[in-house]
């Protein structure tokens, strides 16, 4: 379990710094979403709050999510840039990546071990460290809060379509 939030973490600390580095922006999005998938591998779908059941109900929790997700944003926001169809493919790959890493794979690691108080506080804390290299400091309480609101989601409702969806649709928006 710790060699997994290890994993996520230098996936996404790699991803920053691939960034930062230039070229490829797009591929190396979309090659970092896919790596975090990876690290369900061996898990089952419903372990990680996937599947087919109640997907209008998960869908709408998406879409809810995502409004609060956005809610501080949209308070600021005073216009902005739209990502080219490139840009936003990669940044939903980048996202659902994240989410099946961090709110699948570590989320239900920890709940076996250890219950889903453990989870969501576990992942949470995972899921912000992994953000330190890529965002200011000051935004990393926005980013705990985003990350407690998707873990609480993930336990309350057992489903990780609506946290993919939030924060894809988020993420889009930003």
């Amino acid at each position: 379990m710790a060699g997994l939030a290890v994993l996520a973490v230098g996936l996404e600390w790699s991803r920053a710094f691939a960034l930062r580095a230039g070229g490829q922006q797009t591929a190396t999005l979309i090659v970092g979403g896919a790596a975090l998938c990876l690290l369900a591998a061996g898990r089952q779908p419903a372990e990680l709050g996937l599947g087919w059941s109640r997907l209008g109900e998960r869908l709408l929790g998406g879409a809810a999510l995502a409004a609060v997700l956005l809610l501080p944003a949209a308070v600021r926001w005073g216009g902005g840039p739209v990502l080219s169809p490139e840009l936003g493919m990669a940044a939903v790959a980048v996202s659902a990546g994240e989410e099946v890493a961090f709110r699948g794979a570590l989320f239900a690691a920890m709940d076996d071990a250890y219950g889903p108080t453990a989870a969501i506080a576990g992942s949470t804390a995972a899921w912000t460290v992994a953000h330190a290299v890529s965002h200011p400091a000051a935004f990393l309480p926005a980013v705990a809060g985003a990350g407690l609101l998707l873990a609480a989601w993930r336990w309350a409702t057992r489903d990780l379509v609506g946290p993919i969806l939030g924060h894809s649709l988020a993420d889009l928006a930003l």
